[in-house]
């Protein structure tokens, strides 16, 4: 499995000859090194209703008919849309040809702001887990610390987990340490800093903080293996 990170929020997985991303936030992103025009996703996971976390995904779901997970409102929205989704909610889990996804809490806000300045509710904001070939990762999208993140951690063993740092909207570095600290994964990388002037953070203070010394911080484009 070969994970990648883009930038603010965006994942990207490759497994099984299938390409994931998560929260494809691309066009206003200055951080990130990938071009819609360019990208071939087969599924999309959004974590909650966010503009810089949905991003480009209508576009990139209908040009290359991929599948969209994200929670029962955003999907329902998007299917409007014309779009092929998927609905779960927090704490279900599903098994699809390409691995197991399954949501998870998260503490923040969803709901997407149209151009004439509407604002859609977009449901509960979740984490994402994501399984195949053995291996597990968790996507926390944006969320405060909370304890049940030691629940997540036991009943999941993590290979890798994405936290944001960025404070501010989410956990800042300190929260995101401590975070680590309960979910005990293998490997942690931070996200969510450093696109806007509120959000900026130096990811390898953040490493320092890690108590197990298990951080990793991936610039634009680079990839990981697991």
């Amino acid at each position: 499995m070969k994970i990648s990170y883009h930038g603010h929020s965006v994942v990207q997985i490759q497994t099984n000859g299938k390409t994931i991303l998560i929260d494809p936030f691309i066009n206003g992103n200055q951080l990130t090194d990938l071009k819609v025009e360019e990208l071939r996703p087969d599924v999309i996971i959004l974590s909650h209703g966010h503009n810089d976390h949905v991003g480009d995904t209508l576009e990139l779901a209908k040009k290359n008919n991929a599948l969209v997970i994200a929670n029962h409102e955003i999907s329902t929205y998007l299917g409007w849309q014309g779009v092929h989704t998927h609905g779960m909610h927090i704490g279900g889990a599903h098994q699809f040809e390409f691995g197991k996804v399954k949501l998870t809490q998260a503490f923040h806000g969803s709901s997407f702001t149209t151009e004439n300045k509407e604002l859609i509710y977009c449901g509960m904001p979740a984490g994402i887990l994501f399984m195949n070939e053995g291996k597990t990762v968790y996507h926390a999208g944006d969320t405060g610390l909370f304890s049940d993140m030691k629940l997540i951690g036991e009943r999941h063993p993590i290979d890798v987990a994405f936290l944001p740092i960025g404070d501010n909207f989410t956990m800042g570095p300190e929260d995101a340490a401590y975070a680590a600290k309960l979910l005990k994964a293998k490997t942690v990388v931070p996200i969510h800093f450093n696109t806007f002037p509120p959000i900026k953070q130096d990811p390898f203070k953040f490493i320092e903080m890690l108590e197990d010394q298990n951080g990793k911080v991936l610039h634009p484009g680079e990839a990981i293996e697991i």
